[in-house]
Parts: structure tokens; sequence; C-alpha cells
């Protein structure tokens, strides 16, 4: 089954390639805590539906033997309710010297 061309977002709708923090992200624990970078959008291709791709800039012991992680468009983009209130999933980080910062890590995590 597919997807009909016209239900997909538009490409103004999808996260750009960059880093997100996720909403465990502990502001007082280390930077990179639940902290990932979006590589692009991927698609099922049994299902049609559109996927976000992304990697941890922390140690995970549950990655291996993946590279990546995956997780539905509409999730990714979606809100959760914590402690009573409601943020988004994954937000993403727009300080300039925190991505700068975020950049060494990834570079010392994957050489690029």
């Amino acid at each position: 089954m597919t997807t009909p061309l016209s239900s997909h977002p538009s490409p103004s709708s999808l996260p750009p390639k960059g880093f997100y923090q996720h909403y465990k992200h502990d502001p007082n624990g280390p930077e990179n805590n639940y902290t990932y970078e979006v590589i692009g959008i991927g698609r099922n291709t049994e299902e049609g539906t559109l996927t976000v791709l992304y990697r941890p800039l922390y140690d995970s012991a549950w990655m291996p033997p993946a590279d990546y992680q995956s997780r539905p468009l509409e999730m990714f983009i979606g809100m959760v309710v914590r402690d009573g209130k409601t943020m988004p999933r994954f937000e993403r980080i727009t300080d300039s010297a925190l991505a700068a910062k975020l950049e060494t890590v990834r570079t010392e995590k994957f050489g690029k």
C-alpha cells in the first residue's frame, strides 16, 4: 500500500537536518544528553510513510548494531505531555554556540 502524493507533507513542514533535543533532555546534565542529529527523511517502502532518520550524540547501549534511529514523521514532530505540560517531542537547537559545541561532539563521536 502506498500513500497518495497529495497526502504527503510539504517540504517546508519536514524537520531540517541539524541538532535536536528530546523532551527527556536534562538541562542540568551534559549538553549532549538526549540530543540528536537529524540526518534526513526516509520513506518506508512498504507503507509509503515518511520517517525521520537521526542518531544520538551520546553513548547508548541500546543502539548497536544500528547506526541510526528512525521514527515516524508524525511522531517526531508531535507533542507529548510531561508533568502536566504539553511540549514538542523534539525541539530544534537554534542556539549557535550550543550547535558549535554539538558539532565538536559529533566529530569526536562519528568523525564528521
